[in-house]
């Protein structure tokens, strides 16, 4: 897997007209994961952006991992591309894919944003995104990108994008109770701390 240097090396090979796709993961920092309004920011700052130079693609979540696909002409994808890799929210940045393509993936500039934890999906969801079992629990670090196109291409078959809104898709039930009080990526470090709490329990049940 390329780093991000390397990457860019290759893009400069890359036709100067070219469509290009690059696909790249990383990891939230601490700090951004306690964040509640991290996603909208991003997806907020992504919607703009995107808009005005025309960049389309696909940002997914998941079990504290970015994996993003950016589409677009290689100029703005090289100048977006740099200023996300030297964003300070996250870390361990790593091109999965980088590839010139004759046409876009994914022509919805808004970016949408899926949310891959199957804890926090509707009923709904989790019946339509089975076909992610394989790629489940997140943690694209790794893939080759014969895997990274095959999970691009499950995705894009989706009729509506498994995510996560407050407003509009139901909880499961330890969701429920902590969805007041916590966004979706700070509830799932509270039900893992909770579950710690638990274990720590049985442990000195267990050997008193």
């Amino acid at each position: 897997m390329p780093s991000h240097t390397t990457a860019f090396s290759k893009l400069d090979k890359i036709e100067d007209a070219a469509l290009v796709q690059l696909v790249y993961v990383s990891s939230l920092t601490i700090g951004s994961r306690l964040n509640a309004t991290i996603f909208d920011e991003v997806e907020g700052h992504a919607r703009d952006y995107n808009e005005r130079q025309g960049i389309t693609g696909t940002l997914c979540y998941g079990n504290g991992h970015f994996l993003q696909c950016i589409e677009g002409e290689k100029a703005k994808v090289s100048a977006l591309t740099q200023n996300i890799f030297a964003d300070k929210r996250h870390k361990n940045v790593q091109v999965l894919l980088l590839k010139a393509i004759k046409q876009r993936s994914f022509s919805d500039w808004r970016m949408r944003l899926l949310f891959l934890e199957r804890w926090l999906w509707s009923p709904a969801t989790k019946k339509q995104a089975a076909q992610l079992s394989p790629f489940l629990p997140f943690s694209p670090h790794g893939w080759t990108p014969e895997r990274t196109e095959q999970f691009l291409q499950t995705i894009k078959t989706f009729d509506s994008p498994p995510h996560i809104n407050a407003a509009g898709i139901t909880y499961n039930a330890m969701g429920n109770m902590v969805r007041h009080i916590a966004a979706p990526h700070q509830a799932f470090l509270i039900v893992q701390g909770f579950l710690s709490v638990l274990l720590v329990v049985a442990l000195i049940l267990l050997y008193l």
